[in-house]
């Protein structure tokens, strides 16, 4: 199914504020109450919104330092990927951790309290994950640009 205008007017307004009430949002959107609820319900139903969820504040929570870290493995067999992605999935720092083309084969982004606390990260659980050839990490100076909005 492809998306109208009225649905991607819908999804904008959920990602900016998932929380609003329903008719906050068939204000927004310009349809009745009834209308709007079902369009959600759709687009639910469809996968296009998959959850919803409350985006902390890692400062608030004294974990101010993202870390990027590209890992290398010493191996691109199916076995060596799955025994990483399964031991790296674990990992509660790990915010993301994404298969690459290039350089490095994954890219990982941790959160952690501070250097100190990135390097018991490390020694406790980076250090320790199946078929590592090469880690590199990088430190986030500042943030230029953060959103979880996807353009639609």
């Amino acid at each position: 199914m492809s998306l109208d205008e009225i649905d991607r007017r819908v999804l904008r307004a959920l990602q900016r504020n998932g929380r609003m009430s329903n008719a906050e949002l068939s204000e927004v959107v310009h349809l009745s109450p009834s209308a709007c609820h079902r369009r959600v319900q759709r687009l639910e139903k469809e996968g296009y919104i998959r959850d919803y969820v409350a985006l902390l504040d890692p400062r608030k929570l004294n974990m101010p330092t993202t870390v990027f870290v590209e890992i290398t493995l010493q191996a691109q067999a199916e076995e060596v990927l799955e025994a990483f992605e399964k031991s790296v999935s674990r990992i509660p720092d790990v915010l993301e951790c994404h298969l690459m083309a290039g350089t490095a084969d994954y890219l990982l982004k941790i959160v952690a309290e501070n250097t100190e606390d990135f390097a018991r990260i490390h020694r406790q659980h980076l250090a320790r994950l199946p078929g590592v050839a090469q880690m590199q990490s990088s430190f986030a100076l500042r943030t230029v640009c953060k959103t979880t909005a996807l353009p639609v």
